[in-house]
């Protein structure tokens, strides 16, 4: 899978989980680092689960 289409996944997640939480009256602080902190997930998750195999070493 490449990175750019994971990527995109996450970010329509992380956007029904923020209008959830407008739904709820989250204080809107606390949305923005809620945000900050699944798109810093997003990346590391997308980089692991699409970096290539390093080459043996000899």
């Amino acid at each position: 899978m490449s990175f750019g289409i994971y990527l995109v996944g996450f970010l329509i997640l992380i956007g029904g989980l923020i209008w959830a939480a407008v739904i709820l009256h989250v204080a809107p602080q606390w949305i923005g680092v809620g945000a900050i902190i699944m798109i810093g997930l997003a990346i590391l998750k997308g980089v692991q689960s699409t970096r290539g195999k390093d080459p043996p070493s000899r």
